[in-house]
């Protein structure tokens, strides 16, 4: 029986070995690249998605306060429906944002007693269900078709029919008796739009992106070519996201007022051949890469085989002769003699050389030591710039909400262990939109930045300062004695910046509501409404006030 030479053997082992070790790692590399590539695209597709839920929750809730702010309104609480403040009061609101379609004021029984544009006064909406809710607590609803309103407002240019989500929250009197309900309307569009901003964001990261807004029921609201159909939760097993039906689906839920019943998600998808398409294109290249690569490793163990076989044949024949002490047993000179010879040689330049790579090798770890040292001090620096930025705002340099809301908790815990009081002023700018508008956004960042400064200036070193949210701005005083009680402290920053000159705008007011911890509060939220009623009523009193 014939057997193989070696250099046979070594050709097709080489060649067979490399082209399975390639296709194995080619395979094994693309099953990776395929879990890693769902795994960050179900990560994108989630963070897109709590983006927009929290944007969505988060200008829901602030349509829904304003409605309730508006429906506690001085002018209401006194019971005359009629009262022209009332209408100027919601003209203002609607003309400030434009996502209102309506808003109007209803008595106990149902009649429209005034609204924007006079539209629906003297109408009943008695079976409406944003009245009957609104009559019983603070509300937001589903969306719907419009009912009264459908033939007093301008169709949509593409011809589908107007859609609303209502805000409604009841009116008391004096005495705290319902009187009536504040309702107002909002277009779907705003919502709609809310969501796409967005997931538009997102696009470049992520083609062929879809943003969808589901009910309760885990059925489509939005868009409306999907509306009606039900999306799937999210799978269990999985952190945030799931796959099925040919896509790579995303839900979160829309953190929305608590005082209401409303529960929508959002969830956004995208192809599952959108999303793997570039681990796919990967593995196919490893695989035509591992078939060219093992085409030219066979041939060079080819040639390889051939170079090393002849010596080592010449030396196996010798070999050969010797251990059948056959004579004309002899080592060519060119290769293996000088190879046996050399031998011992070989074996101590190669101890040689291990020890010169343990000696690089140890200086190669102690540079590295000393890199990652480096590394961790830069990494510690980046670590507590990361922790500055997330604590302060951007814009002014003073504290933001989410660091002011964490202190605002410590305050509230500290006073319930100790009675030690509190207080909190609210201030807002005195007709900014007019300098955006006027200047631009630009000299109204300038403007905010100085207003910081003049609040920073005008309070003590333990007083917190920080920004709340676009113009306004937050002081929580932990000191309300005499003094510096919180009447002198929020004067001294009204003067202060009504005397202060702000380039390109000249003077500037702001009105000021204080608000005082009280014993009597379960929530911390409390006292955020107290001072910002009495925002409120500075600003109703003809601002550049303290209320």
């Amino acid at each position: 029986m014939l057997k193989a030479s070696l250099r046979s053997h070594l050709t097709l082992w080489f060649a067979g070995l490399s082209l399975l070790t390639l296709l194995s790692v080619g395979f094994y590399v693309g099953h990776i690249a395929t879990e890693q590539m769902k795994q960050a695209s179900g990560n994108a597709l989630l963070s897109t998605a709590r983006s927009a839920a929290a944007l969505l929750g988060e200008q829901l809730r602030e349509r829904q306060l304003e409605v309730y702010l508006l429906s506690r309104a001085p002018h209401l609480e006194r019971g005359d429906l009629d009262n022209p403040a009332i209408l100027k009061s919601m003209q203002l609101r609607t003309q400030a944002r434009a996502e209102y379609a309506w808003m109007g004021v209803a008595d106990a029984e149902g009649l429209v007693h005034q609204a924007v544009n006079g539209l629906l006064v003297g109408q009943s909406v008695q079976q409406r269900p944003w009245f009957q809710a609104g009559l019983r607590n603070e509300y937001t609803g589903d969306p719907h078709e419009a009912v009264l309103l459908a033939k007093l407002l301008p169709g949509l240019p593409n011809g589908e029919p107007l859609r609303f989500i209502d805000f409604a929250a009841p009116i008391h009197n004096a005495d705290g008796q319902v009187i009536g309900v504040l309702g107002a309307h909002a277009h779907w569009s705003w919502v709609t739009r809310i969501v796409e901003s967005a997931a538009v964001s997102h696009k470049d990261s992520a083609p062929d992106l879809e943003a969808l807004i589901i009910d309760h029921d885990g059925k489509v609201l939005y868009p409306e070519a999907l509306m009606g159909q039900q999306v799937a939760a999210n799978d269990p097993n999985s952190p945030g996201w799931t796959v099925g039906d040919g896509y790579l689906t995303s839900r979160v839920t829309v953190p929305t007022p608590s005082s209401t019943a409303l529960s929508w998600s959002i969830a956004v998808r995208q192809p599952l051949d959108t999303a793997l398409q570039p681990a796919r294109l990967l593995l196919y290249k490893l695989l035509l890469l591992g078939v060219i690569a093992a085409i030219g490793c066979g041939l060079v163990a080819y040639y390889l085989a051939l170079y090393l076989s002849r010596p080592i044949e010449q030396l196996a024949r010798s070999a050969k002769r010797v251990q059948n002490n056959q004579p004309g047993a002899h080592f060519p000179l060119q290769h293996p003699v000088q190879e046996i010879a050399q031998l011992g040689q070989s074996i101590d330049a190669m101890t040689q050389s291990l020890l010169g790579k343990e000696r690089q090798l140890q200086e190669a770890n102690a540079s590295l030591e000393a890199t990652v040292a480096q590394r961790t001090a830069a990494l510690t620096q980046a670590n507590a710039e990361l922790l500055s930025l997330a604590t302060h705002d951007s814009l002014t340099g003073v504290f933001n909400r989410r660091r002011f809301d964490e202190k605002l908790t410590e305050y509230n815990l500290l006073f319930r262990r100790t009675g030690r009081p509190f207080a909190l002023l609210l201030i807002d700018a005195d007709h900014f939109k007019r300098i955006n508008d006027t200047y631009g956004h630009a000299i109204g960042d300038d403007v905010l930045l100085q207003l910081a400064q003049l609040i920073r200036e005008s309070t003590r070193s333990t007083d917190f300062v920080a920004r709340y949210g676009g113009e306004e701005f937050a002081v929580l005083l932990p000191e309300v004695a005499q003094p510096d009680t919180p009447e002198v402290v929020a004067e001294k920053i009204r003067t202060a910046i009504a005397n202060a000159h702000f380039p390109h705008v000249g003077n500037m007011t702001v009105s000021i509501g204080i608000g005082l911890a009280d014993p009597a509060d379960n929530s911390q939220t409390l006292l955020i409404k107290r001072a910002d009623q009495q925002l409120y009523r500075a600003k109703a009193a003809g601002r550049n006030q303290i209320a």
